[in-house]
């Protein structure tokens, strides 16, 4: 057993008297068999992707890929280790979870991954039996929280404790002068690290560089999620009528997600009617007139901690759009189609920037963005729109096993309806794969 109750350091606040006893059966229980990532998705879920001709990941190997994926990044940048603040990265190299929303906000939970291979996860309050049953987790200790809400005008305290135990681990596994990077981190923690002559990198280039290639069963999670997600779709097409509310539609997909074991949606971006445009507006009280179209973005981590970002836009109480509603489609479903044709192996960001259709800026409102990276959120790389290429453009060249969305929102400049649309794709050998196949029709 990894975890021992109150080691490591002083525990976060609101600890009761009697820690919780780690070696309780109870508790034993709850970190093998009763844990939820050991339960998994449930056999009807699975039977479901396995019916639909899908393969299960292999977790373990799934695991074992991704850690060497982050070895590889910290050998090549000369990093002793990585300090993981960020959820979404404690999970892609742990693949444990608590409060994954929550502790976005909260410094309530970090890793450490060293280059030796020694993975350290830090728990929540009596919450370390939730990652002990990771067989590549080394250690799992008591979190130090330091944070306002969790130290009050103690901070500076207890981000001087933070940063004494971390600098023991750094100095166990440093061979020379230690170099370490760090995805987040409060600035008094990154302060004390410096101080003790830790030279500090971004971890958010090591996480996003081992996060970009796929491998073989991170890609078979995410085809499940793609599948879950778009049962909830259809559930929530079927259901979708005129006298309902933009929330009573949208949390229909939330409850599907969390149905098929999705985790959580990360925007709330669904609109109707003349909310359409311009795009980003959030889901709200509007009530859904016959004839409206109903765009939303699913935003959406899925099964297995997958994204699923694609886009629909659909015709809601009529049955056939008006002009001016299949005109804007009719664009949208053009610039989707061709420009996931230019999502090849070896071809740069740059030319598929320049390259990339879309209707007139002039006359129409465009997405943010041509194409983004998408694995377990929304990743890098982006893809900008031509103009602002020398601005804000990063160069790269597609390789096999990235996954990218092509985005396409059109709306004209003079109002009226605005469609939105979203494809996941795959890059392969051959050639881009469209991972979503919900029909994009109104």
């Amino acid at each position: 057993m990894k975890a021992e109750a109150g080691k490591g350091g002083v525990r976060q606040g609101g600890v009761p008297r009697v820690p919780l006893d780690q070696t309780a059966p109870d508790v034993v229980a709850a970190r093998t068999l009763g844990h939820h990532l050991e339960i998994g998705p449930g056999e009807a879920l699975t039977s479901e992707w396995l019916a639909a001709g899908l393969s299960l990941p292999d977790l373990d190997a799934m695991r074992h890929y991704r850690l060497d994926r982050i070895i590889d990044q910290l050998v090549e940048r000369n990093y002793d280790g990585v300090i993981l603040m960020d959820p979404m990265n404690i999970r892609y190299a742990t693949d444990t979870t608590n409060m994954q929303v929550w502790v976005m906000h909260n410094g309530a939970r970090y890793a450490w991954v060293g280059a030796d291979r020694r993975v350290i996860v830090w728990e929540f309050v009596d919450c370390e039996f939730l990652s002990d049953y990771h067989p590549l987790v080394t250690e799992v200790r008591p979190a130090i929280g330091s944070t306002y809400f969790l130290a009050g005008h103690r901070f500076a305290e207890k981000a001087r404790q933070w940063a004494d135990e971390m600098i023991t681990i750094i100095n166990e596994t440093a061979t020379g002068s230690p170099r370490v990077a760090i995805d987040q981190c409060h600035y008094l923690g990154y302060r004390h690290l410096e101080e003790a002559g830790v030279e500090i990198g971004f971890g958010g280039e090591v996480m996003e560089q081992a996060r970009l290639i796929k491998g073989p069963d991170e890609l078979a999670a995410m085809r499940c999620a793609v599948h879950a997600c778009q049962a909830s779709m259809a559930e929530m097409r079927e259901a979708a009528q005129p006298g309902m509310t933009e929330r009573d539609v949208w949390a229909l997909l939330h409850a599907g997600n969390i149905r098929r074991a999705g985790e959580w949606i990360e925007t709330q971006i669904l609109a109707s009617g003349p909310r359409t445009n311009p795009w980003m507006q959030e889901a709200s009280s509007r009530i859904i007139e016959a004839g409206d179209l109903v765009a939303f973005d699913t935003d959406l981590v899925g099964a297995y901690g997958m994204m699923v970002d694609i886009s629909r836009t659909w015709l809601v109480g009529a049955d056939s759009p008006d002009p001016a509603q299949a005109h804007v489609h009719a664009l949208a479903q053009e610039q989707i189609d061709r420009n996931i044709e230019l999502l090849t192996p070896g071809r740069s960001l740059e030319d598929i920037s320049r390259k990339s259709w879309f209707p007139a800026d002039d006359d129409y409102r465009h997405y943010c963005v041509l194409n983004h990276g998408v694995g377990q959120c929304d990743e890098y790389p982006e893809v900008v729109f031509p103009e602002v290429w020398d601005e804000w453009g990063v160069d790269d060249e597609l390789r096999p096993g990235m996954v990218l969305t092509t985005e396409a929102f059109v709306g004209s400049r003079s109002g009226g309806p605005g469609v939105k649309l979203e494809e996941q794709v795959l890059i392969t050998e051959s050639g881009p794969e469209r991972l979503s196949s919900f029909p994009m029709s109104l």
